[in-house]
């Protein structure tokens, strides 16, 4: 069941779960905003705890209401479609044999059975995103663990709503979004890196801006190299 509680012009969707702690969340493309909440925690904490984030709602807002977006896919020939920050031109051949994607020149090659729609072959591009994303992950992985001094134990790859990455402190497990295998190579690096520090440092403080100025001088850039780029166009459901 959802409840719904208002700030000023901003209307907040408040779902019950049975978690531990309360999470916030700001959605694309229009900025919706959820908090899901532990079932024991009374709807009045729920809204001091809203007020206290105004200002980043309103900041991941204003956000998402200036960043690009990219056209809708429709998996025809000739489409545009990015791998690793460069752009390549959809080419669909129907064959009986196995479904796969290349690259070759500046040509995505899309090898599907007949007849397959849209969904079909929208489904096979993200997977083979997926394995990119992996196969990318292995070195930067190794290399950062070194320089860092801490162990990934588990890293997820999947289509992710609100975020580029995620990280689980505890666990010593990240979560990247597919999306960046559409981006350019060190935006990927810089992701990684932000994600295995908050295994240090579990919070956006003082701390954790220390530690990512010391092992990637240049982080902000590459945050705003990352920020200023396309976003997926769709509807996000959640």
């Amino acid at each position: 069941m959802v409840t719904q509680i208002k700030l000023g012009g901003i209307t907040v969707d408040v779902v019950k779960k049975g978690i531990k702690n309360i999470h916030l969340s700001v959605y694309p493309p229009t900025g919706s905003v959820r908090i899901s909440a532990p079932l024991r925690m009374d709807i009045n904490n729920i809204r001091v705890f809203a007020i206290t984030k105004l200002p980043w709602i309103k900041n991941q807002q204003q956000k998402l209401s200036e960043q690009a977006r990219e056209t809708p896919r429709e998996y025809l020939n000739r489409e545009s479609h990015f791998v690793w920050g460069k752009r390549y031109l959809l080419t669909i051949y129907e064959s009986k044999q196995s479904q796969s994607v290349e690259l070759k020149h500046n040509r995505m090659l899309l090898y599907v059975r007949p007849g397959a729609d849209e969904n079909k072959k929208m489904a096979i591009i993200e997977e083979w995103y997926r394995t990119q994303l992996k196969h990318a992950m292995m070195p930067l992985l190794a290399k950062w663990e070194q320089l860092i001094g801490v162990k990934v134990e588990q890293f997820y790859v999947q289509r992710m709503k609100t975020k580029w990455g995620s990280c689980n402190s505890n666990a010593h497990s990240i979560r990247l979004n597919t999306d960046l295998a559409k981006k350019p190579k060190e935006c990927l690096e810089y992701i990684v890196v932000h994600e295995m520090v908050h295994i240090l440092e579990s919070t956006h403080n003082a701390r954790f801006v220390m530690l990512m100025d010391r092992f990637m001088p240049k982080w902000q850039f590459y945050r705003d190299v990352l920020n200023r780029l396309p976003i997926r166009y769709e509807h996000w459901d959640y």
